[in-house]
């Protein structure tokens, strides 16, 4: 019966750690990344839910007119928000009513 050189068990080791190493950097960026999609679907989400909405009603032969609009003002809201000056303090306020304290 063969022995496994110690050399060997310990290089299996140590290729294990640098693989656990490099998965968990990949859940990191894979993380930020998701939480930088949610703070741009939460700015322009209702903006892109409307114009969605407008096409399928155009599409569907509707007057979509009213929705675009819709989408119009929500787009203009998030703008009018991208440009508040947002503080851990206010945060809340700000993203609630659209209004800086």
């Amino acid at each position: 019966m063969q022995s496994i050189p110690k050399q060997t068990t310990v290089n299996l080791v140590s290729l294990r750690r640098i693989a656990g190493q490099g998965m968990t950097e990949y859940i990191i960026i894979v993380a930020l990344i998701a939480v930088a999609a949610i703070g741009v679907y939460s700015l322009f989400g209702e903006s892109i839910r409307n114009q969605v909405a407008g096409m399928a009603m155009e599409i569907t032969g509707q007057s979509a007119s009213s929705t675009l609009d819709e989408a119009t003002r929500a787009a203009k809201s998030a703008q009018t928000l991208g440009k508040k000056d947002v503080t851990l303090g206010n945060y809340d306020d700000v993203t609630r009513n659209g209004e800086s304290n």
